[in-house]
């Protein structure tokens, strides 16, 4: 198609390199630089889209995000499809498919649009008292079919071929927003050298005055005063600038999110780049430049294509070099339209104006525009529009004073530029949690105090003067960085005034009039009258009832018209009203955004110890525990795994094993509370503990059920080294946090991770000390002056350590903790000196032999959520003078005293041999009918080479009352026979781990 509505001239256009795209399969011309909005209005297509409910023929609005209609399937080529997106912000490239949404068989005729014909049926909340009876008809005819409506463009069927990126970053000052408040900001604020990050969403830098061809800046055209600016941000080493780029939530502590779209204009983007980057950036100060939203009219037939907002107009004609129509009727209650109005008279195209004002609530723009030779008719009022599938006429007519309407007159047209005033863009400010204020002066909500380091300027907070936008920007800016600076500018300023007008006055009954307030969802403004009369008052209710506000454009054009709709029926001021709640994101993001890198192999991300090469490197076969990869057996040439566990299991008894157990989690919790904090939040006592002592800890939820254990170091009076399973580190601080941050916020305590910060060689077997006495420096091993359960500081291999003497095996043990980057070098220093000694690596599955013969648990395994500390036998560890600790209560509830509970016993088989299944089931008689009454089942089971046989733990009812006796497992084929015994099967003395 040729561009017919391309003016001769003007524009930000490359002229030099015309573009070709495709439109529903027809191509469409353009040039760089252009939208897909512009490049179809170029070429005379106003219908691009349907409308959700009704399917009505829809066009093009906006210029920006906040487009309503014009939602449409991109294809990118090479799998790269997605819908919903806004024509506004595509920029095309050659090859760009895109295609319209939510009509069968074609755009042009929608056999949808009979729902039209039904609207006076299909009324707001239609669906809630329609699909109720009868009631077997919701899962068989109604569900399927409005699941089968709804939406609008389809889901990819393919893979995304694209990546994704995180990008974190901190700013002592972030600007959102680069029209001229956000350009000062970032100008004030870099000055000073401070870190400067200034984002916006559009291709470029500028905002609005992108499209401004008239506004002098300190006496120079206001785009070259934009480059200027741009030029000298982008020279600024401390700034950062994001263009593509829009800021969609605004979370606690300045924590900004951004998704930058970085390839989506490209028609060959490279494969070293991503789709998108989603930045999270933590910020000193914040300053929103959002700017600001222009209202539509209501009145009859506004969603014709062809009728848009008037700055989209004016930005259509001086940005893209676009005719939105040749005839255009600005219809207004304000004065911001007059401008839009010179500039397409300027452009050459035939302009008349029609406005809600009297003659005298208007200004001067009124004669300069007739000055032009452009028809104003001020006092009147838009009455309805004609045209089916683009605008052909206004129908306009006079009102009097006291709102009568006069006679109706057609304005010939082609396209309308509508304004009915502006909003500020509040939505990152209300995600701030601050509240908004509502001015009267500008019927809008407006930022009120701000509950973070923030500062919103411009437009976005009700200055639409071009002037007071620059000085605000600048003020806020050097604020921000703390930087005295003053600055003037000599601005042009344009008439901004408005008259708010929900509907505009009509000859026709109100309840019959098809006046659209939210476009994309089909809501009218009878529609919100009703679901008040209806009993909806809450705008909240109104909301949902109506859906108005609840597309993809989250209201941005249409909140202050239903909001003052529903004051207005209800007799109250707005304020009373209230507002909707401004939910993030700001605009659409893609899921790929949030995903980022988190798919394929780092879906489910692989953490590795520091000692995880050396394991690969001797043959380790590995397990996955959570996320880890934990060395499971060291298998020998000709060796299957139990041959492997029984050699490592002999090894670790008679000279030395060499474990590692990096995994373990670990918690430094710190401060002058510490050892109150961990006598509330364990079972036993802290407070007495000396410092150079560990203790074995408890930790219960609040039901009283075992959440987790291990060892504890004291390592001073305000410091403790908590470890904690490998899989419930992460449960296990969250825990702590939680208790800390609401329930004992006076307790000065610090909790931190240190899982990742220290590898953990554990050294086990009567050959242990023997083994690293050399290696280390500043620590006495000898058993007297480092008895058993104590840990130590001082250095290994020249490397600084935590030396722990504990051990999960009975056995003499040591637990060394080093910084992660010295850990396989200690490792390796480690087993050189052992090798003399036939030191033996072992992996996971031997370590949970090596803990069932001495009758260790492992949470998780011996225990399921439903375990107490006295069904382990391990009731000594609840201290019984503590006042309080979490879990304490619970544990006298009746269910957990009662008798019969399930408690911690030993197994071992008739049949030595006979290894037990893990979760086989325990019965008394084998020959009870069914169904059988359980009375347990088995937690662990294991050959153990040191015992030469086989061994189990379980959980039976009332175990320890039937020690001796004999119980019937179930297996594969039937039952075995198993005697009851206590659950340490090796060294019951506990004599070997003291030597």
């Amino acid at each position: 198609m040729d561009q017919a509505y391309r003016l001769p001239e003007g524009g930000r256009i490359d002229r030099k390199k015309p573009v070709s795209i495709s439109f529903n399969g027809q191509t469409v011309q353009g040039y760089a630089g252009d939208t897909v909005a512009s490049a179809l209005l170029a070429n005379g297509i106003h219908l691009v889209a349907r409308s959700f409910k009704y399917h009505r023929p829809r066009g093009i609005v906006t210029h920006g995000s906040d487009e309503p209609n014009a939602l449409l399937d991109v294809d990118r080529g090479r799998g790269r499809s997605d819908p919903n997106n806004r024509a506004t912000v595509v920029e095309v490239f050659n090859g760009l498919a895109v295609a319209s949404q939510n009509h069968w068989p074609s755009l042009d005729f929608d056999v949808g649009e009979v729902n039209d014909l039904l609207s006076p049926v299909i009324v707001s909340g239609f669906y809630y008292k329609t699909f109720m009876w009868p009631r077997t008809f919701w899962t068989k005819v109604y569900e399927p079919r409005i699941r089968a409506a709804a939406g609008l463009g389809r889901a990819p069927t393919v893979a995304d071929p694209d990546r994704y990126q995180y990008r974190h970053a901190h700013c002592d000052v972030l600007v959102v927003g680069s029209g001229p408040a956000g350009l000062t900001a970032a100008l004030a604020a870099s000055e000073s050298g401070k870190r400067v990050i200034i984002v916006d969403e559009q291709a470029e830098l500028g905002g609005s005055l992108l499209h401004d061809v008239t506004s002098l800046i300190d006496g120079i055209p206001a785009q070259d005063w934009v480059r200027q600016a741009v030029d000298t941000l982008d020279s600024r080493a401390n700034v950062v600038v994001l263009p593509r780029t829009t800021a969609f939530g605004y979370y606690n502590h300045n924590h900004i999110a951004l998704a930058e779209r970085v390839t989506d204009h490209l028609a060959d983007p490279s494969s070293n780049l991503p789709r998108e980057r989603l930045w999270q950036v933590r910020a000193k100060q914040v300053v929103l430049a959002t700017g600001s939203h222009e209202r539509p009219l209501v009145f009859a037939d506004n969603d014709r294509p062809g009728i848009m907002l008037a700055e989209s107009v004016r930005a259509f004609i001086n940005r893209y070099g676009v005719a939105p129509g040749r005839q255009i009727v600005f219809a207004t209650s304000g004065a911001s339209a007059y401008t839009a109005a010179a500039d397409a008279k300027a452009a050459g195209l035939a302009v008349s104006v029609v406005d809600v004002r009297s003659e005298a609530e208007c200004g001067p723009e009124v004669a300069q525009l007739r000055s032009m030779g452009c028809e104003v008719l001020t006092g009147h009022t838009v009455v309805a529009s004609r045209g089916r599938k683009r605008v052909t006429g206004l129908i306009v007519a006079p009102v009097s004073a006291d709102g009568r309407v006069g006679a109706r007159r057609t304005l010939r047209c082609d396209c309308v530029g509508m304004s009915g005033g502006w909003t500020p863009a509040i939505h990152l400010f209300s995600q701030s949690r601050a509240k908004a204020r509502y001015e009267p002066s500008l019927d809008a909500f407006v930022p009120g105090t701000s509950v973070q380091a923030e500062r919103s300027v411009g437009a976005a907070k009700g200055a639409y003067q071009l002037g007071e936008c620059l000085r605000q920007g600048w003020m806020a800016g050097a604020e921000a960085a703390e930087h005295v600076s003053e600055r003037t500018f000599d601005a042009t300023n344009s008439p901004a005034g408005f008259k708010p007008v929900r509907v505009l006055p009509t000859d026709v009954n109100p309840k019959r009039l098809r006046a659209f307030v939210d476009f994309q969802n089909d809501v009218t403004a009878k529609d919100i009258r009703l679901a008040v009369r209806e009993g909806f008052e809450s705008i909240e209710h109104v909301k949902r009832y109506t859906t108005t506000g609840m597309a993809t454009d989250q209201g941005k054009t249409s909140n202050m018209n239903a909001l003052g709709l529903v004051a207005g029926t209800l007799d109250r001021p707005i304020p009373a009203v209230g507002t909707t709640t401004f939910r993030l994101p700001y605009t659409p993001t893609t899921f790929g955004a949030f995903v980022g890198p988190s798919r394929h192999h780092l879906f489910d991300p692989i953490r590795t110890t520091p000692i995880h090469e050396w394991a690969a490197a001797h043959g380790a076969e590995f397990e996955n525990v959570g996320l880890w990869k934990r060395a499971w057996y060291f298998p020998k040439a000709g060796e299957d795994m139990h041959a492997a566990m029984a050699r490592e299991c002999k090894a670790a008894r008679t000279s030395v094993g060499i474990f590692d157990a990096s995994t373990l989690g670990k918690i430094e919790v710190v401060g002058p509370d510490a050892a109150e904090f961990m006598n509330r939040i364990y079972t036993n006592a802290w407070l007495k503990l000396e410092p150079g002592k560990c203790r074995y800890g408890l930790m219960l939820k609040e039901d009283g059920y075992i959440m987790d254990d291990g060892v504890v170091a004291r390592l001073a009076h305000d410091r403790f080294h908590v470890t904690t399973t490998t899989g419930g580190a992460p449960r296990v601080l969250a825990h702590m946090e939680d208790y800390l941050q609401t329930e004992w916020p006076d307790l000065k305590v610090f909790l931190t991770s240190i899982t990742e910060q220290y590898a953990v060689i554990a050294l086990q077997g009567p050959k242990a000390r023997e083994v690293i006495e050399p290696l280390v420096t500043d620590i006495d091993l000898s058993p007297g002056a480092f008895p058993h359960m104590s840990v130590r500081t001082g250095f290994i291999c020249g490397i600084p350590c935590r030396l722990f003497r504990v051990s999960f095996t009975g056995e003499l043990g040591f637990e060394i903790n080093v910084p992660s980057d010295y850990g396989q070098s200690v490792w390796e220093a480690i087993f050189e000196r052992g090798k003399p000694f036939g030191i033996t690596p072992y992996g996971t599955e031997t370590m949970h032999v090596l803990r069932a013969e001495k009758g260790f648990i492992i949470v998780g395994q011996e225990t399921d959520g439903t375990v107490t500390p006295d069904d382990l036998g391990l009731s000594g560890l609840i201290a019984k003078t503590k006042p309080d600790f979490v879990g304490k209560r619970s544990l006298s509830r009746p269910d957990i005293v009662s008798a019969g509970r399930k408690q911690l016993v030993g197994l071992v088989t008739d049949n030595p041999n006979e290894v037990l299944e893990e979760g086989a089931q325990i019965v008394m008689d084998p020959n009870q009918t069914i169904p059988m009454r359980m009375v347990g089942h088995v937690t662990s089971s294991y050959w153990s080479s040191n015992c030469d046989r086989s061994i189990a733990l379980a959980l039976l009812a009332g175990g320890r009352s039937r020690m001796g006796s004999r119980v019937y497992v179930t297996t594969p084929t039937g039952f075995t026979t198993a005697k009851i015994c206590e659950p340490v099967f090796f060294d019951p003395a506990g004599e070997r781990v003291n030597a």
